[in-house]
């Protein structure tokens, strides 16, 4: 299976993987990991766009999955051709994102960062995902569950 977990920053998608690694066996890469597969940027995106869909295309939820954790609103469209993928868009309150935020920056949040993290929100919203999270109402297991939940109820219906 693949998984596909987008969102700004601090929106709640590594913790809800960490997770989702309860329910069933999954390997992690955010941003660009990728780049780890091959000195070459090409090469190593070919490498991993082919890991994608190999994992997009196995419906089989005994063997090991990927997910694959976006940030940036324009990597979106490298994933567009995975239409097995069970795509997920995190959100939360802007207030909690920046609370989260503030917290890996040891208390302080500058004023160009609460901007960005304003315009990463607006950015997101005209994502389309097959789920939505907003991890301002829920806990991070409660997610995971329901995440598990949807991909047992519809391994076997996703879109072709």
């Amino acid at each position: 299976m693949l998984y596909v977990f987008m969102g700004s920053s601090c929106s709640g998608k590594s913790s809800v993987a960490k997770e989702l690694k309860k329910f069933i066996d999954v390997e992690f890469y955010t941003g660009k990991d990728y780049l780890r597969m091959s000195k070459n940027e090409y090469d190593a995106w070919k490498i991993f766009s082919e890991k994608l869909e190999e994992a997009s295309n196995n419906m089989n939820l005994n063997s090991q999955s990927i997910v694959y954790i976006i940030s940036e609103r324009d990597d979106v469209s490298k994933i567009k051709g995975l239409h097995k993928a069970i795509t997920v868009k995190f959100t939360a309150d802007s207030d909690i994102i920046k609370s989260r935020f503030s917290q890996r920056m040891k208390g302080n949040l500058p004023k160009p960062v609460e901007k960005m993290i304003e315009r990463q929100l607006t950015e997101w919203e005209s994502i389309n995902a097959k789920l939505y999270a907003d991890t301002s109402e829920y806990k991070p297991n409660d997610v995971a569950k329901k995440i598990y939940d949807f991909t047992l109820n519809n391994c076997n219906n996703l879109e072709v």
